[in-house]
């Protein structure tokens, strides 16, 4: 798939909100300084569409943008994050659970976990939660560049052997590099794969 256009189309806080045009949606989520927005910027071919921050809990709203005029990329805020307020953490949780149990056009949920690290606690608290609802979803590792080919092959075998342990089938896996533009076309293939499938 070929991105020729990515324009932002909206922010909600419910799914109520979204926007009135309904089109597939594939959505993006991570912890902190996962590398979320570059990714969504590296995939989409614009810098500066999802805006990049240090600041933990930066996104606070459900983002949409209108992809190609034909489905809809969504930015999703992040979960985990230790140093926001308890009421602030609530908040951000309400809003991604409202739109992941709640969005129908949703096809997809995409989870970035960071390469870098072994899969953290929480990651697998989440994704547990979405194979138990039966929320489709597929799990991108970023910062691939970060890593030698044999560390990263060995890194995310050794997060597949602990999903195992909970999943009977492993979502699909995608390494990325935001740097160097590795796995867009792979990611942007298998939505396209998603969208062929639905018309």
């Amino acid at each position: 798939m070929k991105i020729s256009e990515a324009i932002f189309a909206g922010s909600s806080a419910r799914v109520t909100q979204k926007p009135k045009r309904k089109l597939p949606e594939f959505a993006f989520i991570g912890r902190s300084n996962v590398g979320k927005s570059s990714l969504i910027n590296m995939l989409t071919g614009k810098r500066r569409l999802a805006m990049t921050s240090s600041t933990p809990g930066k996104t606070k709203v459900v983002n949409h943008f209108l992809i190609n005029d034909s489905w809809y990329l969504v930015d999703l805020p992040g979960y985990g994050y230790a140093k926001l307020p308890d009421r602030m953490r609530r908040e951000l949780a309400e809003v991604i659970r409202d739109y992941i149990h709640n969005s129908e056009e949703m096809q997809m949920l995409f989870v970035l976990v960071d390469s870098r690290h072994d899969i953290g606690k929480i990651d697998i608290d989440f994704l547990s939660e979405l194979g138990e609802n039966g929320i489709p979803c597929g799990i991108i590792f970023t910062k691939a560049d970060k890593l030698g080919p044999v560390a990263l092959a060995a890194q995310i075998e050794k997060d597949k052997a602990i999903l195992s342990e909970t999943w009977e089938e492993l979502p699909p896996m995608f390494a990325s590099s935001s740097e160097k533009g590795r796995g867009r076309d792979e990611i942007l293939d298998y939505i396209d794969s998603i969208l062929n499938c639905t018309k």
